[in-house]
């Protein structure tokens, strides 16, 4: 059972954003125009460009950029293992991100603590 429809999700959303393209038709121009820069360089290839996007997605906590990528990497050639490794690198990469913040925590609790006993940084 899936959690949620993706396939008539990426379909309202595609209505929502032609909604928004009506609406404000230079800002959704300039995203498919910024969107589209990337593969004139070549380097990557389809499927290694949705693989990544698709690990931004995961990061950025993105349901519907979720949608899309998956769709395209899929199309694009992307198997169920590369897809579950490539999750696992944005798993990791939060987890680093995670432990980096909290050492940024830690500096903080330091900097009060040594500012309430007078010892400012």
């Amino acid at each position: 059972m899936s959690m949620m429809d993706w396939n008539e999700y990426r379909k309202q959303l595609a209505g929502a954003v032609g909604t928004i393209a009506q609406l404000n038709p230079d800002m959704v121009a300039g995203y498919r125009a910024m969107s589209g820069a990337g593969k004139q360089v070549g380097g990557l290839g389809d499927k290694m460009r949705e693989l990544i996007a698709l690990s931004a997605a995961i990061s950025l906590r993105c349901d519907g950029c979720i949608a899309v990528h998956t769709a395209a990497a899929l199309k694009a050639g992307a198997t169920e293992a590369e897809i579950a490794e490539t999750l696992g690198v944005a798993i990791s990469i939060n987890a680093g991100a995670a432990m980096v913040y909290s050492a940024r925590a830690m500096d903080a609790v330091a900097e009060y603590q040594a500012h309430k006993a007078g010892k400012a940084k």
